[in-house]
């Protein structure tokens, strides 16, 4: 039984099935939670002088969301990777992925399943942000969050235990709305000069 086993220990498919994809209306607890959580992050790496924003859609106040809390964290390029990650352990958090631009951290996950709060960090490098153009861009427009949201509900009963694939058959759409976010960004830039 996966109860009795640490989550290090499970199979992808035990945890796909002990963690899966869940869709819930907007709370506006999460806002709060982010906020929370930040504000830990932000002491954990004030070393780095961290830019922290809430991304995702629970930070996207009109659609469903995974009850799962997604900061991105912004550190200079040159940060430690080894002492990031490691004061990041020792804060509770669980490495999920690492590469030279790149550190992913869970808390909230446990062998009996969910936490009530459940947070996913993305450690970036400054500048290195299109999670912030994707949520700002459906803040502003509710026709694309609206889509979005149904893309979202659409996935969930074939990839409800896959969060793989359930990331990758979004792909596409956060690809475009990413772009189109950034060409109205910069459009915006150009009309202001």
């Amino acid at each position: 039984m996966t109860q009795n086993k640490a989550l290090t220990d499970m199979t992808l498919e035990e945890l796909w099935e002990l963690f899966p994809i869940v869709l819930s209306p907007h709370q506006p607890q999460w806002k709060k939670w982010a906020e929370d959580e930040m504000r830990f992050v932000s002491k954990v790496l004030a070393a780095y002088s961290p830019i922290l924003n809430h991304v995702g859609s629970t930070a996207i106040p009109s659609i469903q969301a995974k009850p799962i809390i997604d900061i991105l964290v912004e550190l200079p390029p040159d940060f430690d990777r080894s002492q990031v990650r490691t004061a990041m352990e020792h804060s509770g958090y669980i490495c999920m992925s690492a590469s030279d631009s790149r550190l992913s951290f869970n808390k909230g996950y446990t062998p009996k399943g969910f936490a009530e709060k459940v947070f996913h960090i993305h450690i970036h490098t400054f500048g290195d942000h299109d999670e912030i153009y994707f949520r700002d861009y459906l803040r502003a427009n509710p026709a694309a969050a609206r889509e979005y949201e149904l893309l979202k509900l659409s996935l969930l009963p074939e990839y409800k235990r896959n969060r793989d694939g359930y990331t990758e058959a979004k792909s596409a759409f956060v690809k475009r709305v990413t772009g189109l976010a950034k060409r109205h960004r910069l459009a915006s830039t150009s009309d202001a000069v």
